[in-house]
This record gives structure tokens, sequence and C-alpha cells, in this order.
């Protein structure tokens, strides 16, 4: 067996599969990787690209669309190769982007998952961070997901202000996150009832709490296109950024602490609803009411919690990216 499993998920993403898979094989070390899609139950022709255009490329093929979380799920669970890349659909791979990555995780054993730089699949020559993960992302005092290179909507070029030396972060993305394949499964893998969004934020918050590290290493980079599955805007996208934002909070931060963090959300969260209604986005207005309603009934599945507040362990989770992004109009890391 190689070392390595690039796995990517597939829904439904036949054109997705033409434009961005030949990237992937061609930019992977075949010596150490094997690059396998896993379908998610697509009612496209996404099979017959795979067959007759990706013959040598191994498919998995799921009976349903079992989403991001239960997808990857069943896939490592039919692999387990000793190292897992999750690789979205939309990525377009370099040559050589793996191997750095690899190599800090063989050189580091008690780092448990790592990240590369992830920019902006451009069609201009223009190097810019992508929304989804940046140069490795962090958790503010309120559970606000932000990255080193984008604060909620303001995204920084990449001009090399990242890529001193790998650097530890509190999450990385899902985007394109390699894990060690037996401690993504003892932490419990990707949490299914997130279905989509910040379900690699919680994976990562439970391999910390596992007692390993996540890093960014800025020797590899990916270009990602972004909202291939969900696009800006869309009120489902919406409805479970803000719901699995509460249950990440809830499940993973100790009982007291959790209940007063929801408390000021609470707060938060009815700005936005009405922010939303001021621009008349009715969508995204009744997708936030609809997320604190699921969540309440949701929360009841989790009914363990941590000891340790970890969004006290790094600096940058002392931070408050609300008052520093929208008051003081901080728009960089």
């Amino acid at each position: 067996m190689k070392q390595v499993a690039v796995i990517i998920l597939n829904w439904n993403g036949s054109q997705l599969l033409r434009r961005y898979l030949p990237t992937v094989i061609a930019g992977t070390d075949a010596a150490v990787a094997d690059v396998i899609v896993a379908d998610n139950g697509s009612n496209d022709d996404s099979l017959d690209v795979l067959s007759d255009e990706f013959p040598n490329v191994k498919v998995l093929s799921f009976d349903q669309n079992y989403g991001f979380a239960g997808g990857y799920n069943k896939a490592i669970d039919a692999t387990m190769y000793p190292y897992t890349v999750l690789l979205n659909s939309d990525v377009r791979t370099p040559q050589g982007w793996l191997n750095p990555l690899l190599d800090y995780m063989e050189a580091h054993p008690e780092v448990g998952a790592v990240m590369p730089k992830l920019l902006q699949d451009r069609k201009d020559e223009k190097q810019m961070f992508e929304y989804a993960g940046a140069a490795g992302g962090y958790i503010d005092c309120h559970g606000y997901p932000y990255c080193r290179g984008r604060l909620f909507e303001s995204i920084e070029d990449d001009h090399g202000q990242y890529d001193a030396e790998p650097l530890s972060v509190f999450w990385a993305t899902g985007a394109c996150l390699m894990c060690r394949s037996e401690l993504y499964q003892r932490v419990g893998g990707l949490d299914a009832d997130f279905f989509a969004h910040m379900e690699e934020i919680d994976l990562c918050w439970r391999i910390h709490l596992a007692g390993s590290d996540i890093m960014m290493v800025p020797q590899s980079a990916v270009y990602h296109l972004g909202g291939g599955s969900l696009p800006k805007g869309n009120p489902r996208k919406t409805y479970l950024n803000f719901r699995n934002n509460l249950l990440l909070l809830h499940k993973n931060l100790p009982k007291g602490e959790g209940r007063r963090l929801l408390l000021i959300r609470r707060i938060y969260d009815a700005a936005a609803f009405m922010m939303a209604c001021a621009k008349l986005h009715g969508g995204d207005a009744m997708a936030i009411i609809r997320a604190h309603r699921d969540f309440r009934r949701m929360r009841a599945n989790y009914t363990t919690h941590p000891s340790v507040n970890l969004l006290k362990s790094k600096p940058e989770g002392r931070r408050n990216i609300i008052i520093e992004y929208y008051l003081k109009g901080k728009r960089i890391f």
C-alpha cells in the first residue's frame, strides 16, 4: 500500500472532474499516493466520465449523497491508507504539491493534520488567498472562524507574508486537509450531522483535544475555485454556517463556558438577522431562524463536553474579530 490516499469527494460534478482531476493526477507523486474519487450518489454523468476519461483512477461509488462529512467517513473507512488527503473537487494542484505535506508529517509525529496555502484559482496572474482556508484558520473569542489572509469578506493578496515557516493553526481547510487516518478515526471523523460546512473545524478541534497539533505548511500551495457545491449567497449555505457554528461551540466547549458564549452569539446572530432583513435578503434571514431552531433540537445529541476551553490556548482565540473588523476597520490578519 502507498502512504497516501488523495480522496476527492464528488457529487454531480462531472464538469469539475474534467477541469480539475487532470491537474491532481499530473501534480501528485504516484510513487507515494493514489488518487481516489468517492462518488456521493451522483445522478449526472460523473461515473461515465470517470470510467471513460479517467480509467486508471480508483473510484468508490456510494448509493446516495451522504454529505461532505458522511461521504468522507465512508471513503476513509473503505481505504485506510496511513495518510489521507481530503481534497475538494474544485482544487487545482501544481506539480509536487503533496510532497512537502507528507515530508512534514513524517518528520513531526506530534502533528495530526496539515494544510497547504489555499489560493484562488484565477484566470489572471494575481495571487490571492481563497476564502475557505487561506493560510490557516483560527476562532475568535466569540466563536467566529477567520484566517490568516482572510477576515470575513476581506481577502488579502499573497505576497509571501505567511511563508516564513510552517505555523501551528487552530483549524485547517477541508478543501485540502491531510491527516493521519488512524487519528481521524480515533477522534470520530467528520461529524455527519453537520452534513457540510465547518465540519473540518470541528474535526480539527477534536484533533487538538486528542493532543495533536495542526500546521499550515507554506512550502505547498493549491488553487481553489470555491463555491463548487453551494455558491456564496445561497440561503442553504447561510443556514449550514449558522447552525453548524452553534453546534461547533456547544459540543467542543466546557458546558458552562459554552452556555455563556452561546448567549452572546444569540445577540450577534440577532444582529445578523436584522441586517439581512434590512438588505431585503429574506432567504438569509429565514435561514438564520431555521439554524437556531434546528440547533436547539440537535444540541441534545451532544451530551459530553471537554473540560478545557481550547479557544484560550492561542492568542488568536482571545481576539474579538467583530470589534476589530466592523468598529476598528481592521482588514488584514
